[in-house]
Parts: structure tokens; C-alpha cells; sequence
């Protein structure tokens, strides 16, 4: 069997205990940012099944996503129908198509991609002037990879064998890089699920200048 995959093509799954540990510092950061939830929109590029866009959405937020699975939008229209979650790419024109938002969050996706400057771009234009990104990835630090290598779980965590596994490996200075280079400004880290220094991942925080 052969499965075929094009610059339009990238592959989303987003474990459910990812969001035991993500969510609650995202819900976090979008509190610090606006004053009310029922004024600020969202957008989830790269929602999969819709459990964050979900959770957004019954904090008060203004929720809208997108994920290029079918399989996931299925089971997203299924679990939330009331949530407008449809199939669409981070390497579309999808700021024509949806306008702009507060804040652009995207959860265990970049790490996916095949254009990481292509897929920011595209969270670049969704995002409102003076909004802010928010992007999760693994946290790849060298304490971090040098505790994998000794307790031989890097295979693991790099996961070779998995059917559209990650493909990218992030670090804060490389995420940083390509969120500076895309046009955002003052991007900030938070480590969650373990200590900083042995994090499941972080999270981005990048505003867009006004």
C-alpha cells in the first residue's frame, strides 16, 4: 500500500493526554491576554477531533477550525456538532477564506509539517494585528535529548516507526526563529508537563506588531 503525500498534505494526531498538560497553560495564556472571552475569537489550525477547540469554546471563546483530516473532522462534527470545524490546510490562503482573529492557536502541529515557513505564514495572516499565536510542540532540549540518550528512550520519543509521525524536531531557538523570521514579534516560552528542563512541550507565544 502506497499513501501519497503532497505539499498540501500534513498529518495531524493530537493525543488526548497531550491536552492534560497544554490546555490548561493555553486557556492560561488567552486569559492573560484578553479581558473577556465572549469577545475574543479563536481560530485552531490543526484542530484534529476538536477537543481544544471544544474546551475553548465552552470557556465563552469564539472558536473556528480547520485540520486537513477527514477522518478527524468527522469525528469532530460528530463529538461537537454545534463547533464550525472543516477540512482545510495551513498551506491554504485560509485568512481569504476566514478573515482574522485574536488569537491563532495551533497544538501539537508545526512538529508535523513539511513547510514550517509556509504553515506560520499561514497562521501569520489568520492572526489579527497587535493578536498573538500560540503553538505547542515536544520540547527538544539538550538536557532534555541527553536523558533520552542515556535511559534509551530516544527511539521512543522520536517515534521512526509511526505512520505520519513528527518529522520535525523543535527547539526553543529554532521555534523562535521561524516565528521572528515569519514577522512575529516578542515571542515567549512556557514549559509544560515536567520540569523545564525535561518538558513534554512548550508553548510559543508570539504577538503579531500592530
Amino acid at each position: 500500500m502506497s499513501i501519497e503525500l503532497d505539499a498540501t498534505t500534513y498529518v495531524h494526531a493530537k493525543p488526548a493526554t497531550a491536552h492534560s498538560y497544554i490546555l490548561p497553560a493555553v486557556v492560561d495564556v488567552l486569559e492573560n491576554s484578553f479581558q473577556e472571552a465572549k469577545e475574543t475569537s479563536v481560530f485552531d489550525l490543526g484542530c484534529g477531533a476538536g477537543g481544544a477547540a471544544a474546551v475553548l469554546a465552552g470557556k465563552g471563546y469564539d472558536v473556528i477550525g480547520v485540520d486537513p483530516s477527514e477522518d478527524g473532522i468527522a469525528k469532530a462534527r460528530t463529538a461537537h456538532p454545534d463547533l464550525p470545524l472543516e477540512i482545510g490546510s495551513g498551506y491554504e490562503d485560509l485568512s481569504s477564506r476566514y478573515g482574522t482573529f485574536d488569537a491563532v492557536i495551533s497544538l501539537e502541529v508545526v512538529e508535523h509539517v513539511y513547510d514550517p515557513k509556509a504553515f506560520s505564514a499561514t497562521m501569520y495572516d489568520l492572526v489579527r494585528p497587535g493578536g498573538i499565536a500560540v503553538m505547542s510542540t515536544p520540547f527538544h532540549g539538550y538536557w532534555k535529548n541527553l536523558a533520552l540518550a542515556v535511559s534509551g528512550k530516544m527511539d521512543d520519543h522520536f517515534m521512526p516507526l509511526k505512520d505520519h509521525g513528527h518529522i520535525k524536531f523543535w527547539s526553543p531557538e529554532t521555534l523562535s526563529t521561524l516565528l521572528h523570521e515569519t514577522g512575529f514579534e516578542d515571542v515567549d516560552f512556557e514549559y509544560v508537563g515536567r520540569i523545564p528542563l525535561l518538558a513534554k512541550s512548550m508553548i510559543a507565544i508570539a504577538q503579531k506588531p500592530h
